[in-house]
């Protein structure tokens, strides 16, 4: 991250020439996970869909038809001078809260007993929207109030401009993964624009401390009946002792860890998964990761990390080499979204860390995230096409 914090000091030079070339490695990265996302959602999803009446690809076509438009997004942004999406910031901010707000009205739909999404002729899950518009925001109002937001007010006042989405997110959707993902990329952003790391680090560091507490009382039954005052906190519990909660809240754990178990080294082989065969609920959805580990083995998944590990560090020398600090924000935002996505993902997947319901970026079933995850990469590739030849 070192890399990347300098770059508030950087100003574009007259004399230096445009590469006017994005990112290519970067895009074959993005369309190979992608076009690997498509296969396993179709070999994870065949069976649960054919059980609900439907066509084996149902899942299949419905998210290559959000690819193809989140390919489409991504490519016209690409094209679009960054330096012009500033002037959407605020329009950004203002229609994320206001599609929040909708989920309450009829528009709003409820899907596996959650209501999160919108029904526009197509369903839109807003929490999405928002992780895209905020990151754009955030890049501008930051870069903007450079001198500002150095300073304890500034950042307060800051965080607090992050908070009305993010708390909005979890109280009107029940998304509490998201809004923790809202607030770390507007973190990781403001950690990036400012020279005095140390309140950044005490502040995560506290975070970790209660983080760390409430596992241990509750690991300690200091609440005897975690689950009747929390349902979160019954999810902690169950992440505890999963075998205790195998058939309730433990359940998807335990099937996903059998999965992985029984992938070994090489695994099955692609389409020989058997937990998919109604074991693993929504296999197509968070718990992808295992269906992989199950049909390729350690070695598939050791390859999607290390692809994972190589999108992030492509979005980092990006975001070191732009041309000004909002350039270097917005792909920061980009970078730390995919980062965060994919950690919580597999963290959770593997019991390191409990159930959020966060999906793996490209490869887990969802339209509105594949479309706003290809537009954040869209912004990016806009930032490679400026970066300066020395």
């Amino acid at each position: 991250m070192e890399a990347v914090r300098h770059l508030r000091r950087v100003r574009p030079r007259k004399k230096e020439k445009l590469t006017g070339n994005a990112d290519r490695s970067l895009i074959f990265i993005v369309l190979f996970l992608v076009v690997f996302g498509l296969i396993m959602i179709y070999s994870a999803s065949a069976y649960s869909a054919i059980r609900a009446g439907e066509k084996a690809n149902y899942y299949l076509m419905k998210q290559l038809q959000a690819t193809i438009i989140g390919l489409v997004v991504m490519v016209v942004l690409s094209r679009i001078d960054y330096h012009r999406y500033r002037k959407y910031a605020w329009p950004a901010y203002f229609v994320s809260i206001v599609l929040i707000v909708l989920v309450l009205t009829p528009l709003g739909m409820t899907i596996n007993g959650a209501r999160r999404w919108l029904n526009l002729g197509m369903s839109l899950q807003p929490a999405e929207v928002a992780k895209t518009g905020l990151i754009l925001f955030f890049a501008a109002y930051v870069s903007g109030n450079l001198k500002r937001v150095q300073h304890l007010k500034g950042i307060a006042y800051t965080m607090m401009l992050a908070a009305v989405p993010a708390l909005m997110v979890y109280g009107i959707t029940d998304n509490l993964s998201s809004a923790i993902i809202i607030f770390g990329i507007v973190y990781i952003m403001l950690f990036v624009a400012s020279p005095n790391s140390a309140p950044y680090i005490v502040f995560a560091g506290v975070m970790i401390g209660l983080a760390a507490l409430i596992v241990f009382i509750i690991a300690h039954n200091v609440i005897p009946d975690a689950s009747a005052v929390s349902y979160r906190l019954g999810r902690i519990k169950a992440w505890l002792n999963p075998e205790e909660y195998a058939s309730g809240k433990g359940f998807q754990t335990l099937q996903a860890l059998y999965s992985i178990g029984s992938g070994g080294v090489l695994g099955k082989g692609l389409g020989q998964s058997t937990q998919k065969l109604g074991f693993v609920p929504e296999a197509q959805n968070d718990m992808i990761f295992s269906i992989i580990c199950e049909e390729l083995g350690m070695f598939g998944a050791l390859a999607v990390i290390l692809l994972f590990i190589m999108l992030i560090y492509h979005l980092l020398m990006i975001a070191t080499n732009a041309p000004d600090l909002f350039g270097s924000l917005i792909v920061t935002g980009v970078m730390t979204h995919f980062a965060l996505q994919v950690v919580l993902n597999i963290a959770v997947v593997t019991n390191v860390l409990p159930n959020t319901g966060i999906t793996l970026p490209f490869i887990s079933y969802g339209g509105s995230s594949s479309v706003f995850l290809l537009a954040e990469v869209g912004m990016a590739l806009s930032v490679s096409r400026r970066i300066r030849m020395h």
